[in-house]
């Protein structure tokens, strides 16, 4: 008589059958969407703590520190106000430039800088990615927290400087956080569209500074958005207008700034980009998870 007490339960299982049992699955097996964003999200704690330290590794070999935070959008303001409302005189059709300004330059470069870090989010950390198993999204989502950090820095000094500059303080810059929240989901469906593409075509980087050039030529920082009703076509206009980064910058000009003319209605402009925020968010977090298998490898 046989004895059961010692058999084997696995025994005569294929290898298949085996895996099945024991909830194994093919090592490297792209997970599905709500799979990866679970695991995205379990591994959140990792997130901050790599953004973190990648805030204060940047500063850590200058004297200032983090004061850099504020003094470098300050500066691009002071060059970009010498240039605009000094010499080519811009300020003449906007009230209250140098606040209209900032405040365009400051949530443009909330989204510019996302962009070019995405990028290089994957081919920028293949030590990480080859030595550790996470997520690779968790990279791209670490840049759009990083940058979260910066403009909340620079929103403070916006704050200043818009007050100073004689705009009054109302209810209506309490819309600042959801036009902030709404940017921010777009970066990181940006930072991970961005991330994948750096994976693949390893020049892009040098050709990203040219793009995001000609976007802020496009998105009315330097000047008023009207004018490209005033001198595109119809049509044309209508392209422009639709441009995400003018959308969240009007939204926060028209929250902290008076007597501002708008490229186009308010609900309008809300609606743009609540729309814009969902299409880019999701968009890049699906073309993101297409490729996890391609990441750390070659």
């Amino acid at each position: 008589m046989p004895d059961t007490a010692f058999a084997d339960p696995d025994a005569g299982l294929t290898p298949a059958e085996l895996a099945a049992r024991h909830g194994l699955g093919f090592a490297g097996t792209r997970p599905t969407l709500g799979g990866y964003a679970r695991q995205v999200w379990a591994y959140r704690h990792f997130i901050v703590a790599y953004s973190n330290a990648k805030v204060a590794a940047s500063f850590s070999l200058t004297r200032l520190g983090r004061l850099w935070q504020v003094l470098t959008p300050l500066t691009n303001a002071a060059v970009y106000y010498l240039i605009f409302g000094v010499i080519l005189a811009t300020s003449r059709s906007v009230p209250n430039f140098i606040a209209y300004l900032c405040t365009g330059l400051f949530i443009f470069l909330f989204t510019q800088t996302v962009a070019q870090a995405g990028v290089q989010a994957i081919t920028g950390n293949m030590g990480l990615i080859r030595a550790l198993h996470f997520p690779r999204a968790c990279l791209p989502v670490a840049i759009a927290l990083i940058e979260l950090q910066n403009i909340a820095a620079s929103m403070l000094v916006l704050t200043a400087i818009v007050l100073l500059t004689g705009e009054p303080l109302t209810f209506e810059w309490l819309l600042i956080v959801p036009a902030l929240l709404l940017q921010m989901t777009f970066n990181t469906g940006l930072a991970m569209f961005m991330a994948r593409l750096g994976s693949k075509l390893t020049d892009l980087k040098q050709v990203v500074p040219f793009i995001m050039r000609t976007w802020m030529y496009a998105s009315g920082v330097f000047y008023s958005s009207t004018l490209f009703a005033k001198h595109l076509p119809g049509w044309a206009a209508g392209i422009v207008e639709a441009n995400p980064l003018l959308v969240y910058i009007e939204l926060i000009r028209h929250a902290m700034l008076e007597n501002v003319q708008l490229s186009s209605t308010l609900p309008h402009l809300w609606l743009l980009a609540v729309v814009w925020a969902a299409v880019v968010f999701v968009g890049g977090y699906v073309y993101f998870w297409r490729g996890e298998q391609e990441y750390g490898r070659g």
